[in-house]
């Protein structure tokens, strides 16, 4: 007979790598080129300048392709095999709006390099009030075309592990906790 509730480990999961967002500020070192030492923000159209290469397009860019592509373009013309390393000194601001029953509304900042989950941010927001309906959470995302869609989501299954889907947020979704009829 088992017991009722069996410990079994988590499943590994991979952590997909960082992807470069508008506002990031970052460090770009040349191994000994002091001169072209770096920190440079990308500007909103997802591009940084750097001296001798110019503007490098950096948009759907890891923080590695980046590196790769730095290193490529240096490498071409002006440098015989560049180490080119490069490193996010500042993160951009990454928020979700957790509105409506819950202890402390407002934005709730994404963890850097991480994700967040509709129950993490809900516990960042304080947790539910004693007013808030569970079983019909809000979540409103705009899709990168511009359409809006909303989801009415139980968070009592996502708690219990009714659920298989764990909502990851993107950023700027906005979660509603509606009011209960008591």
């Amino acid at each position: 007979m088992l017991p009722a509730q069996e410990q079994r480990p988590l499943p590994a999961v991979a952590v997909p790598d960082y992807i470069l967002q508008p506002s990031d500020l970052l460090n770009i070192q040349v191994f000994q080129e002091d001169n072209l030492k770096r920190d440079v923000r990308v500007s909103q159209e997802y591009s940084i300048t750097l001296p001798l290469i110019g503007k490098v397009d950096l948009k759907g860019k890891s923080l590695r392709q980046a590196e790769d592509m730095i290193r490529d373009l240096y490498d071409r013309d002006y440098l015989v095999n560049p180490q080119v390393n490069v490193v996010v000194v500042e993160y951009a601001k990454r928020t979700v709006n957790v509105i409506g029953q819950v202890n402390q509304p407002g934005a709730v900042l994404f963890p850097q390099e991480q994700g967040l989950t509709l129950l993490d941010a809900l516990a960042r927001a304080g947790g539910f009030t004693r007013y808030a309906d569970r079983k019909k959470v809000k979540l409103t995302r705009t899709n990168t075309d511009g359409k809006t869609d909303t989801y009415i989501i139980d968070v009592d299954d996502l708690i219990k592990g009714r659920s298989s889907n764990s909502w990851p947020m993107l950023v700027n979704d906005i979660v509603f906790v509606p009011e209960g009829i008591l």
